[in-house]
């Protein structure tokens, strides 16, 4: 079970602390907080369609369900777990 989205766009992944308030995600992309830290990340929504995110998102989905304590998504993972994926993501 995971989400789709129409298209496979290439995108540039770009990280942001969550200690800078009200910044702005650009469209097209999403922020979610990874890690123990709670790091901000501003990542393509193209991710969402692929298999090794979509494994992110349902260990979202079962820790968290839909009320995701930092306000965003938020990734039950290590921080270098993500970096490793998203940085092959980037690859396609």
């Amino acid at each position: 079970m995971g989400f789709r989205l129409p298209g496979n766009r290439k995108a540039s992944f770009s990280a942001k602390q969550a200690s800078s308030k009200g910044v702005d995600v650009p469209r097209g992309y999403l922020a979610v907080y990874v890690g123990e830290k709670m790091k901000r990340f501003v990542i393509p929504i193209s991710y969402l369609n692929q298999p090794s995110f979509q494994d992110f998102l349902n260990q979202a989905e079962e820790e968290f369900g839909y009320e995701h304590p930092m306000g965003g998504l938020t990734i039950p993972c290590k921080e270098n777990e993500f970096l490793n994926v998203t940085s092959h993501l980037n690859d396609l």
